[in-house]
């Protein structure tokens, strides 16, 4: 299945965007009608989204717990964990600057001359409050944030436990045991789950193309278009940077991780593609120790695509309202949106309220927000596709900084000691033969 699943998932996006296409011509004159077929088509997606939701806590937080007791010490998890933010900063930074620079060379939104009416925006704000993000970090209760899948929550809860594991020694090999074999248990369902995916990438296009047909591609090709250019721009900067420390193997690690980024765009969901990449980055040769740690953070910290679409959007929107905004006031929507970015990970429709937040405190045009919400999900495509590829990326980066990048496997081979639906199995003698080394240095 391993081998055909990124075969399967290319034919389940042209066949849905054919299907949608279909539908579109058979029912897109009836509103109503359309959308009910489009729920049904959505169902398949919606399907695998809550098979997604449902072992992605567990997930996590197994991953997690299991790579800090590996660690072995508190200095490893601070080192790694201070390179990883200073990653995660630096390429924040990056991507916004990349979206102010698009949209003011590209300037979309000039000559729409939309007028300010005071019209809601049909966003929920609220959410998005830094006071209420910083205290959501800490979780009440661990039950609560496994149920609501939040995953700033579950990294804070598994830090403690598996620090704590780290501190008590011996003490705690037995819970460790429990952990990875947790682990073992989470990756084989995730298997199972995985095999969904061609089937909800089916579902989420041809849902799409039935409602909005391919005319929405056309009506708002330009701002579309403009968007992919400078996501590919960042699609550039990023896989130079990965060059610069992974040399020819980022080409390779290209080719691990295209399954996650096919299943990224066409379901526009991270969570979705999660678990596949934590199988591609084990067989592209991170140990299990660095990505069940670094990539949380990342899905929390390092949205690269996203942080894009923040200030393109933004500054998109004041330019379709003839609003002119000087550099400076530029500038400061920047380091705006560099700091409230960060807690966009546990809010629904992140991007939009970001965005939406941000022009209401600089007082621009908030309905403008509903201006976009047409082709916002062609948008959400990319960005998220970006996010995962950052994500895999810093991993990869952050573990040869370390020295600790393995020999990669067979990109279409399955290891010949694991079954081919059995992921991180291959890595397994691996991890415990440096885990033997690490303890022999110590004694």
């Amino acid at each position: 299945m391993r081998n055909r699943l990124t075969a399967f998932i290319l034919i389940g996006m042209v066949l849905g965007v054919i299907t949608g296409f279909v539908a579109n011509l058979a029912v897109g004159g009836d509103e109503a009608l359309a959308k009910d077929v489009a729920g049904y088509f959505h169902l398949l997606a919606d399907i695998f989204l809550h098979l997604i939701k449902m072992i992605i806590a567990p997930l996590v937080f197994s991953t997690l717990i299991a790579g800090i007791a590996h660690m072995g010490d508190s200095a490893a998890l601070g080192r790694i964990g201070g390179r990883a933010l200073a990653w995660f900063i630096i390429a924040s930074l990056i991507s916004l600057t990349l979206g102010i620079i698009f949209v003011n060379f590209f300037a979309p939104g000039e000559g729409l001359n939309l007028v300010r009416s005071g019209a809601e925006s049909g966003v929920n704000t609220e959410a998005l409050n830094f006071r209420d993000f910083i205290l959501h970090v800490f979780p009440t209760s661990m039950v609560g944030a496994m149920a609501e899948n939040s995953i700033l929550q579950i990294v804070v809860f598994s830090l403690f436990v598996g620090v704590a594991l780290t501190a008590i020694g011996d003490k705690g090999k037995p819970i460790v045991t429990v952990i990875e074999s947790m682990v073992e248990l989470m990756l084989q369902v995730t298997g199972y789950v995985m095999r969904v995916a061609p089937f909800a990438v089916f579902g989420a296009l041809a849902s799409s193309v039935t409602v909005q047909g391919l005319g929405v591609l056309k009506t708002y090709g330009e701002l579309v278009g403009e968007f992919y250019i400078a996501l590919f721009c960042l699609w550039a900067l990023l896989f130079a940077a990965g060059a610069l420390f992974l040399g020819k193997r980022m080409l390779k690690l290209v080719r691990y991780v295209r399954e996650p980024i096919l299943i990224a765009f066409s379901t526009a969901s991270s969570e979705a593609a999660y678990p596949k990449m934590l199988e591609q980055l084990d067989r592209f040769g991170v140990p299990r120790r660095i990505y069940s740690f670094v990539l949380p953070l990342g899905y929390s910290f390092n949205l690269d695509g996203s942080m894009m679409y923040s200030t393109f959007a933004t500054i998109f929107i004041a330019q379709a309202y003839g609003i002119d905004l000087p550099i400076a006031t530029q500038i400061t929507i920047l380091l705006v949106l560099m700091v409230t970015s960060k807690g966009i990970a546990a809010v629904p429709r992140a991007s939009l309220v970001v965005v939406a937040a941000t022009l209401g405190q600089f007082d621009l045009p908030v309905e403008g927000v509903a201006f976009v919400l047409a082709v916002d999900h062609f948008m959400d495509m990319g960005r998220t596709a970006t996010n995962v590829l950052g994500n895999a990326i810093a991993t990869s980066v952050i573990t040869k900084w370390e020295g600790m990048l393995e020999v990669e496997e067979p990109v279409d081979v399955p290891h010949p000691k694991a079954p081919a639906h059995t992921p991180a199995d291959g890595r397994r003698g691996l991890e415990l033969a440096s885990d033997m080394v690490d303890d022999d240095r110590k004694g």
